[in-house]
C-alpha cells in the first residue's frame, strides 16, 4: 500500500519501486517437434490421434465376444487391427470411440456377419500377426476407405456381400 507524502517517515521505512522485469518474447511454434497449424501429417501408416483411445479397448472387447473366425484366424489379430479402425474413424469426427465405431470396424471385415468367402480369403493374410506387428495394423486400417468410415455401421454391415466397394483392394 502506497504511503502518503504529508507522512514523515525515515529513509529505510519508505516503499521501494519495484524493479521491472524483462517481457518475454512472444511464443512461437518453431520448434522442430510443434505441430504445424495445418494440423499433424497425415498418409499411409501415420495413424490418426483422438481424444480417449483407451476406452476403445474396452468396447472392442465387447465386440469381440461376438467375433466369427474362420479356421486359421485368431482373436488377437482381429482385434488389433478392427480396434485400430474403430480409433480411427472415431478421432476423424473428433470424438471418443462409441461402441458403433468397434461395430463398424469389425462389420467392414464380414467378422459379425457370415462373410463371403472371397472376403475370408483377402482378410485372413492380411490380418495374420497383426497383435504382434503394429504395422500390419496400420496396413489393415489403411486398407479402409475413408468415405466407409463415415458411413452408419449398420449400413457398412449391410454392404458387406460388396466388401470392394468399402475397401481398399489394390
Amino acid at each position: 500500500m502506497p504511503q502518503p507524502d504529508y507522512v514523515p517517515l525515515q529513509e529505510d521505512s519508505k516503499v521501494r519501486s519495484t524493479e521491472r522485469l524483462p517481457v518475454a518474447e512472444p511464443w512461437r511454434p518453431e520448434r522442430p517437434a510443434e505441430i504445424p497449424a495445418s494440423g499433424p501429417p497425415k498418409g499411409r501408416r501415420l495413424g490418426t490421434t483422438g481424444p480417449d483411445q483407451g476406452y476403445g479397448l474396452k468396447l472392442a472387447k465387447q465386440i469381440g465376444e461376438q467375433v466369427q473366425l474362420a479356421p486359421g484366424e485368431h482373436k488377437e489379430d482381429v482385434m488389433a487391427g478392427c480396434t485400430a479402425i474403430g480409433l480411427k474413424r472415431a478421432a476423424i469426427n473428433g470424438r471418443a470411440p462409441v461402441i458403433y465405431d468397434m461395430e463398424l470396424a469389425f462389420g467392414v471385415w464380414g467378422f459379425l456377419d457370415a462373410a463371403p468367402a472371397e472376403l475370408i480369403a483377402f482378410r485372413s493374410p492380411l490380418f495374420a500377426g497383426a497383435a504382434h506387428d503394429y504395422w500390419t495394423q496400420r496396413d489393415i486400417v489403411d486398407r479402409v476407405k475413408d468415405e466407409t468410415l463415415r458411413l452408419a455401421h449398420t449400413e457398412v454391415r449391410r454392404q458387406v456381400n460388396v466388401w470392394r466397394e468399402l475397401l481398399n483392394t489394390d
